[in-house]
C-alpha cells in the first residue's frame, strides 16, 4: 500500500488528525530560544519552509524537551559524562586525557557529516577514530548505548547553534549521492524518503504526525522504545517500515543520506538531545 492510499485509509478509519499546528509555541530550552521554523534552503525546490520535528509532536512530548531535568535523554547524557572520563584501552587514556573540556566541541555537531581526507565522516567515525588510534581501545558499535550516550553529550555542546553543513567542493558528490537516495523508491511499498517527509508531512499516519524528517535533534529519545536513537538507526527503521533491505549503519549510503538530510535542515537549531514519540 503506497502512502497516498494509506493516508486515505487512515482518514476513513478515524486516524487522520489533520495538519500539524504550524503556529505552535516556540521552543525554549533552559531559557535559550531554538529556531524550529525557517526558510527552506534554496536547493529544496518543493518546500518553502522547514520545521523541526519538535513542531509535529504532542504538547506533552514537546514539554519534555524544554527542561533538562524532565528530559529523559539526560540519563544517557550523564552516562556519556562518565564515559568521557573513563580510562580504556592499551594506551590507558580517556577522552578527557586529550580533550580537557567537552565544551570545546561546541559547534562540531552543526558541521557534520563532513569530508576529512577525502572521506565523508560522521560524529561516530570521529569518536571511534579516537578510541582506536589514540586510546588503543575497541571501537563502539554505531547505534549502541555507549555511542549514543557520547554523541548526545558532544552534540549537546552545540545546542542552539544552527545546522550548517558543507555541500560544495569535496562534499558535493556525497551530497548528490544522498539526494539520489532520498528520492529513490525502494522496498515492497515502493516508497522514497520524500514520499513521507516532503509530500505528506503534517498528516496523521497511525497515531502520529509525519514530520519533515529533520535530524537536528539526534540522537533523540523516543518514547516508543525508551532509549536514545541514532540517526542511522532511524534510517534503518524507516527502511524496514517500507519493507526495504536497510543499508549498513555507518556505511557510505547512510552517511551520504545523513549529509543530504542535514542540508535540508540548514538554519534550524541543534536540539540534541531531543524528545520524540
Amino acid at each position: 500500500m503506497n502512502l497516498k492510499k494509506w493516508v486515505t485509509f487512515a482518514a476513513a478509519a478515524g486516524f487522520a488528525g489533520g495538519a500539524f499546528a504550524q503556529d505552535s509555541n516556540s521552543l525554549s530550552i533552559e531559557g535559550e530560544a531554538m529556531v524550529t521554523e525557517t526558510a527552506a534552503p534554496a536547493h529544496m525546490e518543493n518546500v518553502s519552509t522547514i520545521y523541526s520535528g519538535w513542531r509535529f509532536r504532542s504538547t506533552e512530548t514537546q514539554a519534555l524537551e524544554t527542561d533538562d531535568f524532565d528530559n529523559p535523554a539526560f540519563v544517557f547524557v550523564e552516562q556519556g559524562m562518565d564515559l568521557w572520563g573513563k580510562v580504556e584501552g592499551a594506551a590507558e587514556k580517556s577522552c578527557a586525557s586529550c580533550h580537557e573540556d567537552v565544551a570545546d566541541f561546541a559547534g562540531l555537531r552543526t558541521q557534520l557529516p563532513r569530508v576529512d581526507d577525502g572521506q565523508l565522516v560522521a560524529m561516530e567515525d570521529l569518536i571511534n577514530e579516537c578510541r582506536t588510534e589514540r586510546m588503543a581501545a575497541e571501537p563502539w558499535e554505531w547505534s549502541k548505548g555507549n555511542m549514543t550516550a557520547m554523541t548526545a553529550l558532544i552534540g549537546l555542546q552545540s545546542r542552539g547553534m544552527p545546522i550548517s553543513v558543507a555541500t560544495d567542493g569535496e562534499a558535493a558528490p556525497f551530497w548528490e549521492q544522498g539526494k539520489e537516495l532520498y528520492y529513490t523508491r525502494v522496498g515492497q511499498l515502493d516508497m522514497a524518503c520524500s514520499n513521507c517527509h516532503e509530500d505528506n508531512y503534517g498528516v496523521m499516519i497511525r497515531a502520529d504526525h509525519l514530520s519533515q524528517g529533520q535530524i537536528n535533534g539526534f540522537p533523540t529519545y523516543r518514547l516508543k522504545n525508551a532509549k536514545l536513537n541514532s540517526i542511522h538507526g532511524r534510517f534503518k527503521g524507516c527502511m524496514k517500515n517500507i519493507r526495504a533491505e536497510p543499508f549498513k549503519e555507518g556505511g557510505p549510503e547512510f552517511k551520504a543520506l545523513e549529509l543530504y538530510l542535514a542540508s535540508r535542515g540548514q538554519g534550524l537549531s541543534v536540539e540534541t538531545p531531543s524528545v520524540r514519540n
